[in-house]
């Protein structure tokens, strides 16, 4: 099991490794930007690979399960 805190001290609703997800990244560019699909499949792999993105575009990184959506950043905080 996995759980995260978000940024305001809520709790994230509780996943696991293998729940399948969407890893995308949110651009800030002018005009609205847009959703990039990097990934799709097991949270354990989403993790992966969004860790090794450069930092900047970790910035707009985040994790979608069927009924949440979670910044990458905020995951991983301690």
């Amino acid at each position: 099991m996995r759980a995260a805190m978000l940024t305001d001290n809520r709790a994230m609703r509780t996943t696991y490794n293998s729940a399948t997800v969407r890893l995308y990244h949110l651009s800030d560019a002018d005009g609205g930007g847009a959703a990039t699909t990097l990934f799709y499949g097991p949270l354990s792999e989403a993790i992966t690979i969004a860790e090794q993105q450069p930092q900047d575009m970790q910035d707009g990184l985040f994790l979608a399960t069927d009924n949440d959506v979670v910044a990458y950043l905020d995951l991983i905080e301690d």
